[in-house]
């Protein structure tokens, strides 16, 4: 795929699952991924496994300085950054009378406000060089919220949200902004989400693969895509909850409400 040789792509949470499969799928087709996370062990072992030109830095996004930092360096030295990947983001599945408020403000300070500060950052870079592409790892959780999901499901509703008002703002700047949201994927984030493994069970059946879902984010990245949903039957289910919510809840909230 031509269109991605040579583009710079910054990716947060680099340092496993999605992101790290998603920088191993764009350096194979000639892309520079640029590999960033609070991790660098993670990193620097991924780091080895890829081939072709790429960069490493350390990064954590709930630091704005920081952000800023690495964005300032990683357009020193490559002279651009055309796609920014905002894959950073965690969750924990807990009752809302369980969890403490300290969990919700976490959550949102990484899932949202970080992507948050990345477009911030890279805004002024894209500008400059008359365009580039912001691509926002949201979640099937972000179009419909389930039980023990109150805080982050809130999370990726957010991040949707700054993702549509942001496509339309910056569209005249020749800045593309995506959003790809898949549901359950068999990552380590679900060990930290579903510590004992009761809600991974269930879904067994139909969770995507790390590669299933970097392979959706290359395409939007190559194809400039606005939305993409994972899997497809999810994506027509959304569609029907939104024109028939009651009749939804009735027949699918047992399936729905897994965790």
């Amino acid at each position: 795929m031509r269109v991605l040789q040579g583009k710079i792509v910054l990716i947060t949470g680099a340092a496993g699952g999605v992101g790290a499969e998603t920088a191993r799928q764009l350096a194979a087709l000639g892309a520079i991924p640029i590999l960033t996370g609070r991790d660098m062990e993670k990193l620097e072992r991924l780091s080895r496994s890829i081939g072709g030109e790429h960069g490493v830095y350390e990064l954590d996004v709930t630091d704005f300085d920081a952000v800023q930092d690495v964005v300032r360096r990683v357009a020193g030295t490559y002279g651009r950054i055309d796609v920014l990947l905002n894959n950073a983001g965690y969750g924990v599945f807990e009752l809302f009378e369980d969890a403490p408020l300290e969990r919700f403000e976490a959550m949102m300070d990484t899932n949202y406000m970080g992507a948050v500060r990345c477009a911030k950052a890279v805004l002024p870079v894209m500008r400059a060089q008359g365009g580039g592409q912001i691509v926002n790892v949201a979640s099937m959780a972000g179009k419909i919220s389930t039980a023990k999901a109150s805080g982050y499901a809130a999370t990726k509703h957010a991040v949707l949200g700054f993702t549509n008002a942001l496509r339309a703002e910056l569209a005249p700047l020749n800045i593309a902004v995506s959003a790809v949201n898949p549901g359950p994927i068999d990552t380590p984030f679900l060990r930290t989400a579903d510590p004992d493994g009761s809600y991974a069970s269930r879904v067994r059946g139909y969770m995507l693969t790390p590669e299933r879902v970097a392979g959706a984010i290359v395409n939007v990245i190559r194809k400039r895509t606005p939305e993409v949903d994972l899997p497809m039957s999810a994506s027509i289910g959304i569609r029907l909850y939104g024109l028939f919510p009651r009749f939804a809840d009735r027949v699918a909230g047992r399936w729905l409400n897994r965790k």
